[in-house]
């Protein structure tokens, strides 16, 4: 008796000093969560609070149905049922209770609602049902959430027999046998892990439900249940069906997650089980993480975490596979299938031959992934051969990943046909992988603590190679039409799959991940003895593997002297073209919804004016002159076809600068020259919009405006553009000599989506910014929109650098920043207040941060010159976006330089 958690003889003593029982049971529970979260602090087991809160609820119930008039009737009983009824109790857990009848519940009416009535009197929130043996019976048959409920059931108070009759009742003689309830709990534990994408890996994982989750567990336990009679884990090591090793795995893994449910209920008040952005923090330094030099608290925590949830899954993989084996393919005929000494194929599952395999011939541990890749039709791994491969794992050593039969297993799974992912998978839920290449079980559960990365490092790297190998499958040549085509002609794909799994081989190591990829990457090829070549190769992309995402979204790709100088980078079309494929996967593995075909756009364009730029010759720069001259003559074709006069066309030609020219097609000159001209200037502000099938803005809707300049023009468009819940991805501002803005705009929905051939929502978007424009003095205030729950997890300080291009033209100014809603109209009024002209903006929202790039100008349209002008700016900047983030402002990073 814990008297500390309830006692008894003080609680009859309460009891009988108040006139009404409810004051008493109060006290009592608010007693009791004292004392529990008192533990919890002060590093208890566990199992044993989890228990004890059990144990406390069972006396606080059994106390509650003493006040009954029918408590000691034999024809009722009080039953626990489902989690409660395995004795297992959070802070906020379900207390689900049968309560539990011989026969009709009609005499026991106004008992039960009594009940009822003081549990939910005294706070105690319970989920119950009302059923005889009967209807136990014939619910449990029809549902196979009802029968693992009262599969788990106590009797709490009542006649104990009634409800061994009810598990008679339901017993796998009569109802779901052991083989039909573990198809069922399979199909059950299928359908939860697809609402998480199958991936133990989210960014707000489900501890309950998530795969490798508490339920996983409990999945486990209730087959062997079903069939065993027993769900004591313990119990299955002396049944053999689970070794030591994999009894401590569990209950370790149980452990640990029952501590993340315990903290998450205590912090979020509720029975929480997703593990949210606002409490993992919390629960980090709950449980006792700390920071270190190169990782934070959170991060260390979510790794242990995703480790261990990821051997969880893996144990739940072979154990569900032994449950298949045993309950549903124990009475097939084999049909056994030699693939050499070492391994043969049953029933189409691949195992050893005999138990000694791998100890006598350790190579056979990378070569059994190697014989899956060549034999697509093995379905997987046999129960008993996947524990092999864990209890023999530990033989891959330093003399092992030098041996050169294992590197040449290893690089000849990269030149298979098909199941190259599906084995590299594999090899790392097994915990091969990461033994055989330890820079990669460094990266294994890694956590990236923004919203950009939506994957650990390890689930990243491994879906890259997903998405690299689709690349190559002709049912994706619509989707990827020119990544196909290029990907078809890679000399060697299998250096695109070692880059791949080398380009974040180094990240959460401190320093930049790229060039320390690198290095790994070069030491991969030389221990697997690869060409000269395919080394410099490899390794070049992975040092590489950012430039071309980077120069596409940050960087005027219209610009001819950025084409050359990336086509210098590149050096050759080979380099290119694997380039061009491993950004593709980069960011489709990345998050799903960075992939629209506005990226896809500014990528494609990027690679085909280098493709250009290259066959050119790296010798032969660029000639702007020429460059404009083409265009213009391509502009005023367009347009005497349409019945424009060339003199009027370009008599307004001469007013615009060659930037025009260099950063619009010939058919935008044409549409914006054709509009213009007809554009009476009594009419206001000129809008068009439309949704661009050139490749160059595919996807996006473009909004171009012509309108008298006024110095707050950007900030009333941009602040209008807000307003009207537009994503602004590009901007080109052009000031002609008459003093007329011609500006613009590449934008998306909020969502990210194109605004289409919607025509209500370009009337809307049209008059919108119309009437916005007419008086740009009066544009509307900043919108102030609730900023979203996970956004509100990353207020890392601003970080914002100027400088002069290296001709002296333009300021640069980057930003980096904590995405907030209305952040570009707050720039675009801080460069009204300074004066500034903006020439040229590229705005980037990666997750929660935002990357823009502003080409800027004095107010004579020169570089920025004042260094002390500059440092107001920075400061400006910093403190207009921080003022909700505390402490930030002197964080911030600011760099000038001239």
């Amino acid at each position: 008796m814990d008297n500390e958690l309830f006692d008894p003889s003080q609680f009859q003593a309460e009891l009988a000093l108040k006139t009404s029982p409810i004051a008493a049971f109060k006290k009592a529970i608010r007693q009791a969560d004292n004392v529990l979260q008192a533990r919890f602090n002060g590093g208890r087991d566990i199992r044993k609070l989890i228990h004890e809160r059990a144990w406390f609820t069972d006396h606080i119930l059994q106390q509650a149905w003493r006040q009954l008039s029918c408590a000691n009737d034999s024809g009722i009983a009080l039953l626990a049922v489902g989690g409660y009824g395995r004795g297992e109790l959070h802070p906020h857990s379900d207390i689900d209770l049968l309560i539990l009848l011989r026969d009709e519940s009609e005499p026991y009416r106004d008992c039960i609602e009594q009940f009822l009535m003081l549990l939910w009197d005294i706070g105690l929130e319970v989920g119950q049902s009302v059923r005889n043996i009967a209807e136990c019976a014939e619910e449990a048959r029809a549902d196979i959430t009802v029968i693992t409920n009262l599969m788990e059931s106590r009797t709490l108070v009542g006649d104990e027999v009634l409800r061994q009759q009810m598990i008679a009742a339901i017993s796998p003689e009569h109802m779901w046998s052991d083989a039909e309830f573990f198809r069922a709990k399979r199909s059950e534990q299928h359908a939860r892990h697809g609402k998480f994408n199958d991936t133990e890996y989210n960014l707000e994982p489900n501890v309950k439900s998530s795969p490798g989750g508490l339920r996983d567990i409990q999945t486990i336990a209730w087959v062997a249940l079903r069939h065993f009679g027993t769900s004591d884990l313990r119990e299955l090591v002396e049944r053999g069906f689970l070794n030591e090793a994999e009894y401590t795995l569990l209950d370790a893994g149980q452990s640990f997650l029952w501590q993340v449910r315990f903290a998450l209920h205590t912090l979020a008040g509720r029975a929480e089980d997703r593990l949210l952005f606002d409490h993992q923090r919390s629960i980090a330094k709950m449980l006792g993480f700390e920071d270190t030099d190169s990782k934070m608290a959170l991060e260390r925590f979510m790794q242990r975490y995703f480790r261990v949830v990821m051997s969880l899954s893996e144990l739940n993989d072979l154990l569900m596979q032994h449950f298949e084996e045993m309950l549903l393919r124990d009475s097939e005929q084999a049909d056994i299938q030699p693939l050499n000494n070492r391994f043969q194929v049953r029933n189409h599952y691949i195992e050893v031959t005999h138990p000694q395999v791998f100890r006598r011939t350790p190579f056979a541990l990378l070569e059994i992934f190697l014989l899956m890749a060549q034999h697509p039709e093995i379905r997987g791994v046999r129960a008993d051969t996947i524990r092999l491969l864990r209890d023999n794992r530990h033989l891959i050593d330093d003399a092992f990943r030098a041996d050169l039969r294992n590197t040449s297993l290893f690089v000849e799974l990269f030149r298979c046909q098909q199941g190259i992912h599906a084995n590299l998978r594999r090899m790392n839920r097994y915990g091969i992988l990461g033994r055989y290449l330890p820079e990669f079980g460094k990266i294994v559960g890694q956590m990236q603590h923004d919203l950009f990365h939506i994957y650990t490092v390890d689930a990243h790297t491994l879906n890259l190679i997903k998405h690299l190998r689709k690349l190559g499958r002709p049912d994706y040549q619509e989707r990827y039409p020119l990544a196909w085509k290029i990907f078809c002609r890679l000399p060697k794909p299998d250096l695109l799959y070692m880059a791949g799994l080398y380009h974040d081989i180094a990240k959460g190591r401190g320093g930049d991940h790229s060039e320390l990829g690198a290095v790994d990457a070069r030491e991969f090829s030389k221990r697997h003895h690869l060409p000269a070549w395919d080394t410099h190769l490899i390794s070049w992309l992975v040092e590489n593997h950012l430039v071309m995402s980077t120069t596409a979204q940050r960087k005027d790709i219209s610009d001819p002297q950025v084409i050359h100088d990336f086509a210098l980078h590149m050096g050759n079309q080979v380099r290119l073209d694997y380039l061009y494929v491993l950004t593709i996967a980069d960011i489709n593995a990345t998050n799903p919804t960075l992939w629209n075909s506005w990226r896809a756009s500014l990528l494609r364009q990027l690679y085909t004016e280098t493709k250009r730029a290259l066959r050119r010759g790296l010798d032969n720069p660029p000639d702007r002159e020429e460059h404009v001259r083409q265009t213009q003559q391509a502009a005023l074709d367009i347009l005497v076809r349409s019945g424009i006069d060339e003199d009027d066309a370009e008599e307004l030609w001469v007013q615009l600068g060659e930037d025009y020219f260099l950063r619009h097609t010939a058919s935008d000159v044409a549409w914006h020259t054709e509009a213009i001209i007809q554009h009476p200037d009594h009419q206001g502000p000129l809008v068009l919009i439309k949704e661009t099938a050139q490749r160059e803005f595919e996807g996006a809707t473009q909004v171009f405006i012509y309108t008298p300049d006024q110095h707050d023009l950007f900030a009333a468009t941009v602040a209008a553009m807000d307003q009207l819940n537009l994503s602004i991805q590009d901007a080109r501002i052009i000031t002609s000599t008459s003093q007329f803005s011609l500006d613009t705009y590449i934008v998306l929905d909020a969502d990210g989506s194109s605004i289409g051939d919607n025509p209500e929502r370009i009337r809307q978007v049209k008059q919108g910014l119309s009437e916005a424009l007419s008086d740009p003095d009066d544009y509307p205030n900043i919108i102030q929109r609730r900023v979203p729950r996970q956004l509100k997890h990353f207020a890392f300080p601003p970080e914002v650098t100027i400088f002069n291009d290296p001709a002296g033209q333009h300021t640069i100014l980057e930003l980096s920043a904590p995405d907030r809603p209305g952040l570009l109209a707050r720039m675009g009024r801080i460069f009204l207040d300074f004066d500034i002209s903006i020439q040229n903006a590229k705005i980037v929202t990666l997750g929660e941060r935002v990357d823009d790039v502003f080409v800027l100008t004095d107010v004579d349209n020169q570089a920025l010159s004042d260094p002390e002008l500059c440092q107001r700016l920075q400061q400006t900047i910093i403190a207009t976006l921080s003022d909700s983030q505390a402490g930030s402002n002197t964080d911030a990073t600011q760099a000038i330089t001239f």
